[in-house]
């Protein structure tokens, strides 16, 4: 379990990750650079209990990578950014 924290470093936070939260039922997180998008999806599906339909990846100018969590229909962004205290 603790493996998949050094994955996902932190959720990325910003008007726009609200809007998909809010329209795309997406996620967004700063996540290791080294992590592929397989193992992404397993740290996210683990750690919050939900099925990942898509990850998309990119790296920052800063040089972060970002991962955008495309979840089942089944579960909500909104829930997962409630209990992240993001909402």
């Amino acid at each position: 379990m603790e493996s998949f924290y050094k994955i996902i470093k932190k959720p990325l936070i910003t008007e726009k990750t609200f809007d998909l939260i809010e329209q795309q039922n997406k996620l967004a997180f700063i996540v290791d650079k080294s992590a592929n998008k397989r193992e992404i999806k397993r740290a996210i599906e683990k750690i919050h209990n939900v099925k990942v339909m898509k990850v998309n990846t990119l790296i920052s100018p800063k040089g972060e990578k970002k991962a955008f969590i495309k979840l089942h229909p089944d579960y909500s962004a909104q829930d997962i950014a409630i209990d992240l205290g993001i909402f």
